[in-house]
């Protein structure tokens, strides 16, 4: 049950990029600290803001200036991202105004990485603020160490392996894509360096990975910059199990087809589907879809595949009419509930970091088909480091072929080496339980956060100068 106000440890607007990918993590964050005593409110822009509903945490439309159809409307990204600064600083300044004679004063902004303009918000205000990463504290070393010129780009294949303290040795494949292209994506690759500059100046860094999974990544990247590993951010019925009926992330930017997927599921043998999602983002090419599908029909497996709406017509007719055998294709459902289900085997994924820390938290083996961007060193890890799945490679065209897909999937449902990935999925997802529960690395880089700002709270520090009295 939500705190009465004036039992609140302190009150945190918390400010995620409105892509399903960050307002997933952040909002997750609010719950955890709703849960903890700390009023929590969601700032999310108008177009989002009605697709999100969750108890205990509040919810305040802000303005990227395309209220109708969000980045859909921007003539380009940076259109957009200059856009949402201008209205975004203009109308969190509002909200953070619409509390300044309330009981609770916001006393903190926990903004995405990607917005780095609400700490300035923030600071005018003398309140804290807090930049969340969505990304691995992995990628955030790389691109810190770019922005910082510590890296030059491109990065060359006769330089490689590429060496970072705290990581493993990267190849040429295991490299983000704009490290090997930086001109591929320029406002992409703008957007992340645009996440350190002022990074300095934030009272608190919070990284969505935990310490057992990356903590030799984050104390290389203690030198630069100090992080609280604080995940993994997912609903804590899949983790500790301290919030009450928090099976979903409780925002949603498409409908769900959660009973579709349950019902056929409860029909297969246990540990006998492969689950296949490229996430919210991702648009495989043509040729990739039909090797997938018929790497999928070849192997004999059961699988439930989904497939957005915009994607369906890169089906191959006869796979898409003969799958009703074998597979399932669905437009969307609900990934934690499919992956926590007994029928699931495996789950092929691009790798996203959300993707990844779900699989890990839940304990299910992967077979990566990696994209671009921060994917691919996802990839790496999810088979080299944590040895949790096999990364499926592609030829001199590109394209993950049927005969690759089908090695890879037996390797991880059938045979000696599954064995092996299985134990290790089993063990990752205890190591998740254990940091998240109580006692635990995140759990005490959380509780160490509210623990402050209960203390600022009572000290009135945001109260007292909103009213000109400090």
């Amino acid at each position: 049950m939500e705190n009465h106000h004036n039992e609140y440890r302190g009150h945190v607007v918390v400010l995620p990029y409105p892509s399903q990918g960050h307002i997933n993590p952040l909002l997750q964050f609010a719950k955890r600290l709703a849960s903890k005593g700390v009023k929590a409110t969601l700032a999310t822009t108008s177009y989002t803001v009605n697709s999100i509903c969750v108890p205990n945490v509040g919810i305040e439309p802000i303005s990227d200036g395309f209220d109708q159809a969000g980045f859909a409307q921007a003539a380009d990204e940076d259109t957009f991202l200059q856009s949402f600064k201008i209205n975004g600083s203009r109308t969190l300044s509002q909200v953070l105004d619409k509390y300044q004679n309330s009981d609770f004063p916001v006393n903190c902004v926990v903004y995405d990485s990607f917005l780095p303009w609400a700490l300035d918000v923030a600071k005018k205000r003398r309140i804290y603020g807090a930049s969340f990463f969505t990304n691995s504290a992995t990628v955030c070393s790389i691109f810190y160490r770019i922005h910082h010129s510590l890296l030059s780009l491109p990065c060359k294949l006769e330089d490689m392996p590429l060496l970072v303290p705290g990581l493993p040795p990267l190849n040429f494949p295991d490299l983000p894509t704009f490290l090997k292209k930086p001109d591929s994506y320029p406002a992409y690759l703008k957007m992340k360096l645009n996440q350190y500059p002022d990074l300095d100046k934030a009272d608190w860094v919070f990284v969505n990975t935990f310490e057992a999974l990356e903590g030799q990544a984050a104390n290389g990247l203690s030198k630069l910059f100090s992080g609280k590993l604080i995940g993994p951010m997912v609903p804590s019925a899949y983790l500790d199990g301290q919030i009450t009926g928090d099976r979903g992330y409780g925002a949603s930017l498409w409908k769900p087809l959660g009973e579709e997927c349950t019902k056929w599921l409860e029909a297969k043998p246990p540990k006998s589907v492969v689950y296949v999602s490229f996430g919210s983002m991702v648009s495989l090419t043509e040729k990739q879809v039909e090797e997938l599908a018929m790497g999928l029909k070849e192997s004999g497996m059961h699988f439930l595949w989904v497939v957005r709406e915009s994607e369906r017509c890169k089906l191959p007719k006869e796979i898409s009419d003969s799958a009703m055998e074998k597979g399932l294709f669905v437009t969307w459902c609900d990934q934690l509930e499919a992956l926590a289900h007994e029928a699931i085997g495996c789950f092929v994924t691009h790798c996203g970091w959300n993707s990844i820390l779900e699989g890990l938290s839940l304990g299910v083996p992967m077979v990566a088909v990696p994209q671009w961007a921060d994917q691919l060193t996802n990839a790496k890890f999810v088979e080299e480091i944590w040895e949790v799945g096999v990364r499926a490679k592609e030829d001199e065209q590109g394209v993950v072929r049927k005969e690759e897909f089908v090695g890879c999937l037996k390797k991880v449902m059938e045979g000696e080496r599954s064995q092996e990935i299985r134990k290790n999925s089993s063990k990752w997802r205890e190591l998740a339980k254990k940091e998240f529960s109580e006692g635990g690395s995140s759990d005490k880089n959380i509780t160490g956060f509210v623990e402050h700002l209960g203390l600022a709270n009572k000290k009135g520090e945001a109260k007292q100068f909103l009213n000109g009295t400090d």
